[in-house]
C-alpha cells in the first residue's frame, strides 16, 4: 500500500497536494462519469509532466491486429480495446503571456475535490507570474439529466496587479492510447467548424476485420463574462475559441463550457450536426447551476434507494462511498447494449468492455439497489449476444456457446491463450446470473424466456468440454485455468468443475419445469437431458479426505506448500517481482478459487467443510485480484472470523483509494467495486437470499456504532440498519414480508427491531 494522496472524508475525494510521481493516479481517482461517456480527471488546462488524459465514450472501440508468430488455430482474429475519444474538457489558459501549468509554474493553495454523492469535480489554486498573482477555479461534470453534455466553469479573479487573462476553450484531436504502439492513431478527423459553436467530428480508422467504424461528434458553446471573444483557433486536430480581460486588483472574469457529444451508435453521421445543435440550444435554456441542481437531484434519487452509511468509521464510508459513486458512473442500465469494462471511463487496460466479474460480481449489488430492471439489461446483453457464443464455441471445435472472457460485441478479443480459452468458468457463471435474478427478483420470465435459451446452449458447452474417464469412472476436465489465474492448463480445478456439473443440474430441472413444448422447441431431447444429468451425477471433484478440503485442482497438493506470510514486503505484489514462471510453479493463489465456488454455493456445505478450507487456502492467498478480498470477507463473516472481515473489507474497500496493488494509475477497478457493498451486506450483515426469502445473521464490526443500507427486494424497499446491539429493519414501501433473523421467521409489517447480542446470535448459528 503506497502512502495515501487523499485526505479521508465520508463524501468526497480531496486532496491539497499535487505530486508529480503520482498524477496518474491522482487523474483516476477522481475520474468521472454518467454512462454514457467519461473521463480521467485531468487538468483543463493541461499538464506538461507525466499525465494521461483519457475521454472515453460507451461502446466505441477499435479491433487492433494481434497476430504473432506463435498463432495458433482459434485465437481471435483481433484484441477489441476501448480507444481515447476527443478531449473535450481542454480549456488553455495564459496569464501575462505565460501559459498556467502546475507542472512548471509557481502555484499554491491548491485544493482538488470529487463529490462522491453529487459528481461535481472542482479545482483551484493561486497562480503567479512575474507581474501578476491570480486564483483559478474550475467546476466540471457530466450530466445525468442529459448524458450526451459535459458542463464546466472556469473562474480567475485578480489577486494581485493587473493581469492579462487569456482562456481557450476548446475539442482537442490529438489523443492516443497508453497502449498504441509507436503513437499510434485510431482516428480521422472527419469534420471541423471553428464558426458558430465549434465542431469536430472523428472516425475511427479503417480496419480489416469488419467491425463497425464508429464517428463521435462535439460541439461546445462558450458564454463569458468580463472577457471578450478576439480569435477562433484554426488547427487541423482542434477546434475553438479565444478569450481575453484585462483584470484589475479583485475582479473576477468567468467563462462557461458546454459541450454536447453525439456517436453513430445512436444516429447515422449525417445528423450528428443537427443533434449536438440541440442539444446545446436545449442545454442554454438553463444556468449551469440549475444544471448542476438538476444532476445532483439525480443522483439523490439514485442514492435514496443504494445508500449505504457506516456510524463512527469515516474511513470505512468513504471507501464504500467512492466505490458506489464510480459503479453508478459507469453503468446504470439505461442500455441493454453496454455492459461493465474492467476499468469503466476510468483507463484503457485490459482493453475489453465486458469481463465475468459482472456476472458473478455486479449482478448481487444492482440486484439490490437498483431497479430490477437494470440487471435484466445486463442478462439481455448476453442473450443478444448468444450468436456469438456459439461462434466462439465453434472456433474451438465445442458444441453450445461459449461466451467469451473478453468481448464488445459477444466475439472473444483477448489473446492470451491460458485466460481466453482455458478460462471457462466465465460460461457458468452466466448462468448463476439468471439462477441469482431469479431468486432475488422472484420473476422467472427471464429465466423461462431469453434465460433457458441461454442455459441450454451452455450445457451443451459443458457436455461437449468434459471427457470420460475410464480409470476412475467419472467426466473430467482438462486443460483450464480456474479464478486463480496465478495457476494456468490445469486438469479439474475443483471451482470449474463443480460449477460446470451445477449449470447441467439447473438447465435440466429448469426444463421440466418449462415443460416439453418449450424443450421441444429448443431441440433438447430425452437423450441429450439424460446425457447431462449422467455428466452432472459423475463429475469427478478433488478431494483431500485427510485435510478436509477441495482440492484446487490435480497436483495442488504436490507443489511447496506455504503461508504467504512468508513472503517478505519486497516480493508484493509477485506479478510485479517474480517472473511469470516462478508464480506457476507457486502455491500462492491470487484471488479466491475453490473458496469461489464455496461462496456462491454455501449452502451445499456444512460450517465444518468452510472453515476448513478457509483456513487452507487463505493464507496461501496474495490478494493480488482486485476481486478477491471481498469474497473472502464474506466468508470470513459467515464463519465467524470477523477480525479477518473487517481487514478484508477494508481492503476491498480501499483497493483503489489506498492503491493496495500499486497499479490504480491505470485506472480504476470498476468491477470490484461491489466488493465492499459485498462484505457489508452479505458479511456483516449476512443477508442472503432463497426460495423462501430473505435473512439476515448481522454482526457490528469493532469500532463502528454501526451500519445501514437500503436495499429492494421483490417489489418492497427495506432500510436495514445494524448496531452493537440489534437489527433494526423498516418496511418503506411494498407489502408486508416474512424475515429471517438468526434462524427465527419475523412478521416485517413496517419495523422490526432484533436484539443482536451473544446470545441470539449463538442460538441462531449456522
Amino acid at each position: 500500500m503506497s502512502e495515501r494522496i487523499f485526505d479521508v472524508e465520508p463524501y468526497a475525494i480531496a486532496t491539497n497536494h499535487i505530486d508529480d510521481a503520482r498524477m496518474r493516479l491522482i487523474e483516476s481517482m477522481t475520474s468521472i462519469g454518467n454512462g454514457y461517456m467519461g473521463m480521467r480527471g485531468t487538468f483543463e488546462e493541461g499538464y506538461s509532466g507525466d499525465t494521461h488524459v483519457g475521454t472515453y465514450i460507451a461502446g466505441v472501440w477499435f479491433p487492433d491486429k494481434t497476430r504473432v508468430g506463435w498463432w495458433k488455430n482459434g485465437y481471435p482474429e483481433y484484441f477489441g480495446k476501448v480507444i481515447n475519444a476527443v478531449n473535450i474538457a481542454a480549456i488553455d489558459i495564459a496569464v501575462d503571456g505565460e501559459r498556467v501549468d502546475l507542472f512548471t509554474g509557481d502555484f499554491s493553495d491548491v485544493a482538488i475535490r470529487l463529490d462522491l454523492r453529487t459528481g461535481l469535480l472542482t479545482r483551484s489554486f493561486v497562480y503567479r507570474v512575474a507581474s501578476a498573482t491570480v486564483r483559478i477555479e474550475f467546476e466540471r461534470f457530466l450530466s445525468l439529466v442529459s448524458p450526451h453534455l459535459c458542463l464546466q466553469r472556469v473562474r480567475v479573479t485578480a489577486v494581485e496587479g493587473m493581469p492579462r487573462v487569456t482562456l481557450r476553450p476548446r475539442l482537442d484531436g490529438d489523443v492516443r492510447n497508453l497502449d498504441g504502439n509507436y503513437g499510434q492513431r485510431f482516428w480521422d478527423v472527419v469534420d471541423r467548424r471553428q464558426a458558430g459553436d465549434p465542431l469536430l467530428s472523428m472516425r475511427t480508422l479503417p480496419n480489416p476485420f469488419g467491425t463497425d467504424q464508429y464517428t463521435v461528434t462535439a460541439s461546445m458553446r462558450t458564454s463569458a463574462s468580463g472577457l471578450e471573444m478576439i480569435d477562433t483557433l484554426d488547427h487541423p486536430l482542434h477546434v475553438g475559441e479565444v478569450f481575453g480581460a484585462t483584470l484589475a486588483t479583485g475582479v473576477q472574469i468567468a467563462i462557461t463550457k458546454t459541450t454536447a457529444v453525439v456517436t453513430t451508435r445512436d444516429l447515422p453521421a449525417d445528423r450528428h450536426l443537427g443533434a449536438v445543435e440541440r442539444l446545446l440550444d436545449d442545454a442554454a435554456a438553463m444556468s449551469f447551476d440549475e444544471h448542476l441542481e438538476a444532476h445532483s437531484a439525480r443522483w439523490e434519487e439514485r442514492w435514496a434507494r443504494s445508500e449505504v452509511r457506516i456510524e463512527g468509521d469515516d474511513e470505512a464510508q468513504q471507501g464504500m462511498q467512492f466505490n458506489l459513486f464510480q459503479l453508478f458512473s459507469t453503468y446504470y442500465g439505461e442500455d441493454s447494449r453496454l455492459n461493465i469494462g474492467p476499468k469503466g471511463f476510468t483507463g484503457e487496460k485490459y482493453g475489453g468492455a465486458t469481463y465475468w466479474d459482472t456476472e458473478a460480481y455486479l449482478v448481487p449489488l444492482y440486484l439490490a439497489v437498483a431497479e430490477p430492471e437494470v440487471t435484466r439489461a445486463l442478462l439481455t446483453y448476453r442473450h443478444r449476444q448468444l450468436p456469438q457464443a456459439q461462434h466462439n464455441a465453434r472456433q474451438q471445435g465445442l458444441a453450445g456457446a461459449l461466451f467469451p472472457m473478453v468481448t464488445f460485441t459477444g466475439v472473444e478479443c483477448h489473446n492470451e491463450w491460458e485466460i481466453t480459452f482455458e478460462e471457462i468458468h466465465r460460461n457458468g457463471a452466466i448462468v448463476y446470473a439468471i439462477y441469482n435474478y431469479t431468486r432475488y427478483t422472484g420473476d422467472r420470465s427471464y429465466l423461462e424466456g431469453p434465460g433457458i435459451e441461454v442455459l441450454v446452449e451452455i450445457s451443451r458447452f459443458w457436455a461437449d468440454r468434459v471427457h470420460f474417464s475410464t480409470a476412475r469412472g467419472q467426466y473430467m476436465l482438462h486443460g483450464v485455468t480456474g479464478p486463480n489465474e496465478y495457476e494456468n492448463n490445469v486438469n479439474n480445478n475443483w471451482y470449474t468443475n463443480y460449477l460446470a456439473a451445477w449449470v447441467l443440474r439447473y438447465t435440466c430441472a429448469t426444463l421440466d419445469e418449462v415443460g416439453a413444448e418449450r424443450a421441444s422447441a429448443l431441440e433438447v431431447s430425452a437423450a441429450e437431458r439424460e446425457q447431462w444429468s449422467r455428466i452432472s451425477g459423475q463429475m469427478y471433484l478433488p478431494v483431500d479426505d485427510d485435510l478436509g478440503v477441495n482440492v484446487q485442482h490435480d497436483t495442488f497438493l504436490d507443489k511447496e506448500l506455504r503461508s504467504a506470510a512468508t513472503l517478505s514486503p519486497e516480493e508484493r505484489p509477485l506479478n510485479q517481482n517474480w517472473s511469470w514462471d516462478r508464480i506457476l510453479r507457486s502455491c500462492f493463489i491470487k484471488q479466491a478459487d475453490v473458496l469461489q465456488g464455496m461462496y456462491l454455493f454455501e449452502d451445499d456445505f456444512t460450517t465444518d467443510q468452510l472453515e476448513r478450507n478457509f483456513d487452507f487456502y487463505e493464507p496461501m492467498t496474495v490478494h493480488e485480484s482486485s476481486l478477491s478480498a471481498s469474497i473472502h470477507s464474506v466468508l470470513a463473516s459467515s464463519i465467524g472470523r470477523h477480525d479477518k472481515a473487517i481487514e478484508l473489507y477494508r481492503r476491498t474497500a480501499r483497493l483503489d483509494l489506498d492503491n493496495y496493488n500499486n497499479d490504480t494509475e491505470d485506472g480504476l477497478h470498476i468491477t470490484s467495486m461491489s466488493g465492499a457493498w459485498l462484505s457489508i451486506v452479505q458479511g456483516f450483515a449476512g443477508m442472503r437470499v432463497d426460495d423462501r426469502g430473505l435473512s439476515f445473521r448481522p454482526f457490528c464490526p469493532d469500532g463502528w456504532d454501526g451500519f445501514s443500507f437500503t436495499i429492494g427486494f421483490r417489489r418492497r424497499l427495506l432500510n436495514v440498519r445494524v448496531t452493537t446491539s440489534e437489527l433494526a429493519i423498516t418496511l418503506r414501501d411494498g407489502e408486508p414480508i416474512d424475515v429471517e433473523v438468526f434462524g427465527t421467521v419475523h412478521r416485517l409489517e413496517s419495523e422490526l427491531t432484533v436484539s443482536t447480542s451473544t446470545e441470539s446470535a449463538l442460538a441462531g448459528a449456522r
